[in-house]
């Protein structure tokens, strides 16, 4: 269909700049949806009642500014902001990359030959096997993200490297922020996605659910029913979630009480209990643990039904949106 656009000959404005303005406008808020065909020089031309010249010129100007593209006979078409986005910015940490490598080999002495022939064995042997897929998994603590990128990693198989960052990460080190913008998607939690969103804005991210591990459900069944459990949690908003998990997960256990990290009656709260559940952030907790307490973490793994209904088929498609409902941290 023809684009409906008028032009006010009466404001102090050129006609062209008016065209352009009303084009990018359109873009901008959704009225011209990417993708979308636009008419051609002669035929915008002759509805609104300017030069063709005029047209043309709009056209290079919004082609420079990376919001059209022309298709060879095919026509103009609005560009998809987001895969513009994602194309420059995964190119750009890739080259960053590749300069870091090569950087890296001329500092411990390679020759520019061996560089480039290392560089091609191994990319013939990438090839050869076919391209590994990255996923960066972005969480709160290092050692509990490492954990959960080990266990995706054993999800979804040998064709599969995951990466596992965090938060801090991203805003302090570039390095993260590089590996993050090349990987083919980035996951977190569901709490922390508007968050990654914005630092990463030109790369898909989508979020998961995570669930208490095997270990964790089979740990906390196997108390015993005289067992006296104390729940440690870094964050308030967590500890009711931990403490409710403990009681789920061992209903044999009547004696569960729980505490702050950070909270004044914690020292004596350890000295009562005969074993510690620690929610991931609050192993300093370990550090006041009295001789024969036990202490274990409250650990949780990707949902295995999220990988299948969430990651996979993301992985399978590069170009779907990682756009995901904000739902509350499980």
């Amino acid at each position: 269909m023809m684009m409906r656009l008028a032009l006010d000959k009466t404001l102090p404005v050129a006609l062209g700049a008016q065209l352009r303005g009303l084009i990018e406008y359109g873009i901008a808020c959704g009225e011209i949806a990417g993708g979308a065909r636009l008419p051609s020089v002669r035929e915008l031309a002759d509805a609104i009642g300017v030069a063709p010249m005029t047209v043309s010129q709009v056209y290079r100007d919004l082609k420079e500014a990376g919001l059209i593209h022309g298709r060879p006979g095919s026509g103009t078409f609005v560009t998809d902001r987001g895969a513009v986005g994602d194309s420059d910015a995964r190119m750009a940490a890739f080259l960053q990359r590749v300069d870091a490598l090569i950087d890296e080999g001329l500092a411990i002495g390679l020759r520019s030959g061996e560089i480039a022939g290392s560089i091609g064995a191994r990319l013939s042997g990438r090839v050869a096997r076919g391209r590994t897929k990255v996923v960066v998994l972005v969480g709160t603590f290092p050692v509990a993200a490492a954990s959960y990128a080990r266990s995706l990693a054993a999800a979804l198989g040998p064709g599969t490297t995951v990466e596992a960052l965090t938060v801090d990460a991203l805003q302090r080190r570039e390095a993260a922020m590089q590996r993050a913008t090349a990987a083919d998607l980035v996951l977190t939690f569901a709490h922390r996605r508007r968050e990654v969103a914005a630092l990463l804005p030109h790369q898909r991210v989508a979020a998961i659910s995570f669930i208490p591990s095997e270990d964790t459900r089979r740990g906390l069944a196997s108390l015993d029913p005289r067992a006296r459990v104390l729940v440690v949690s870094r964050f308030p908003e967590f500890l009711p979630v931990i403490k409710a998990g403990v009681e789920k997960f061992a209903p044999h256990v009547s004696a569960v009480t729980a505490a702050l990290l950070d909270g004044p009656d914690l020292a004596a709260l350890l000295g009562a209990c005969s074993i510690v559940v620690l929610s991931t952030g609050a192993e300093a907790a370990l550090e006041q643990l009295p001789v024969g307490v036990r202490a274990m973490e409250y650990r949780h793994v990707p949902d295995p039904g999220e990988i299948e209904r969430i990651v996979i088929p993301l992985l399978r498609d590069p170009d779907s949106p990682a756009i995901q409902p904000d739902r509350k941290a499980s």
